[in-house]
């Protein structure tokens, strides 16, 4: 053989040789840069502080910056939408919540697709709701508020985080339940929310455990909570069911990264979220909101999340607000 054709063949071989090992070796350094979380709420939310805690005990453990960058309104869907147009890389993640999937399917013509273009990582905790009011009000507890709406039809206002919101699907449902009616004024975000029921702009705040601190400082009273137990941050407060409306509201949320993310890398933010999760630092925010643990691994998350866009359809077909064909 001559030496130019064994020359060729070694060039030929390493070149191979380097195509194949390239995409392990960019596998094996990610990640190379700071990662960005959207984050579909204003700024002081609850979920916000949450997640930005979060991020910062991801970043530790991964060796790279987790950059917040909030994507308020469109009821908390602009970060899943933002989502769905990055690159699959590992390096743009959002936060995945029910009103992701309820935002889509209320939408004539939703921008994506809650169940097919995302790629699930975890779920991490839920976030608390209920009903508050200004603490110089006249209603001490949720059967007073629930007498003055029946004896005001449409003259007392409750404030949300806009239509489709998890709040105010919950409003809805519990009027319905009621035989009432109440008028909803919808905000931006928790921030806007806050700052209108303590200006008097509305009566009464549906919301996640934002509230917690204004309520625990005095500022806020507590009318209700929606989930299926009491908080124990707030034991004398009862549920839904406890005063007799006939439901109760979870709301599960998670991580997400864009459809064909790597599964290898999906596995290493997985691990460092999960492990950022249990940081006493991340618990302690927790506890200061009243949110609960709700940690669900990829595989497990993803079908949680495909059962919730099936409950979320359902909810939206009972309450008329499902678009004909869905």
């Amino acid at each position: 053989m001559r030496d130019t054709d064994i020359c060729r063949r070694v060039l030929i071989a390493g070149v191979g040789s380097a195509l194949l090992a390239g995409p392990a070796r960019a596998q094996g350094a990610w990640p190379e840069r700071p990662i960005r979380l959207y984050i579909p709420w204003p700024p002081g939310a609850s979920a916000d502080v949450f997640l930005r805690a979060l991020a910062d005990q991801a970043g530790r453990r991964l060796g790279q910056l987790v950059v917040p960058e909030n994507r308020p309104g469109a009821s908390g869907s602009l970060g899943a939408a933002a989502l769905k147009d990055a690159r699959p890389d590992g390096y743009t993640l959002a936060q995945i919540h029910t009103g992701v999937f309820r935002a889509a399917l209320a939408a004539e013509r939703p921008t994506y697709d809650p169940v097919n273009d995302f790629s699930f990582i975890l779920q991490l905790s839920g976030s608390v709701h209920g009903l508050v009011v200004r603490a110089d009000s006249p209603w001490q507890t949720i059967q007073d508020f629930i007498a003055h709406v029946r004896a005001n039809p449409g003259r007392v206002t409750y404030g949300t985080l806009g239509p489709t919101s998890i709040q105010h699907i919950a409003m809805l449902e519990a009027m319905q339940h009621l035989g009432v009616e109440m008028t909803h004024v919808p905000y931006r975000g928790g921030g806007e929310l806050y700052t209108g029921l303590l200006s008097r702009q509305v009566d009464s705040v549906v919301d996640a455990s934002g509230w917690a601190p204004m309520v625990a400082d005095g500022q806020f009273r507590l009318l209700v909570v929606f989930g299926s137990q009491r908080m124990p941050r707030f034991p004398d407060v009862p549920t839904l069911r406890e005063a007799g409306i006939p439901m109760e509201v979870n709301s599960p949320y998670g991580l997400g990264a864009p459809r064909g993310t790597d599964p290898a890398i999906i596995a290493r933010l997985h691990d460092a979220f999960k492990d950022a999760l249990f940081d006493p630092a991340t618990l302690a925010v927790m506890e200061r909101y009243n949110m609960p643990n709700l940690y669900l691994n990829t595989a497990d998350y993803d079908a949680a999340s495909r059962r919730q866009h099936e409950i979320e359809r359902e909810n939206l077909r009972r309450l008329g607000m499902l678009p004909a064909g869905r």
